[in-house]
């Protein structure tokens, strides 16, 4: 099984713009990151475009082989 993985890039954000998305992102109980992502799903779905949610990896210990 192929193992899921993020794409990594810089973003430039205006500090303005980064400190309303980093209070929306408390409020939610997200990482900045993570509401950035939300946000983005939520914009390209407006427009009909819908991203699938990648099989994130598991977490934790493997279970114990019997």
């Amino acid at each position: 099984m192929p193992k899921a993985s993020k794409k990594a890039f810089a973003l430039r954000l205006d500090p303005a713009l980064h400190d309303a998305v980093e209070r929306l992102a408390a409020s939610e109980l997200r990482s900045v990151n993570a509401e950035i992502e939300m946000l983005l799903r939520e914009a390209l779905k407006r427009r009909g475009v819908e991203v699938p949610v990648s099989e994130r990896p598991r977490r934790g210990r493997p279970p114990k082989a019997e």
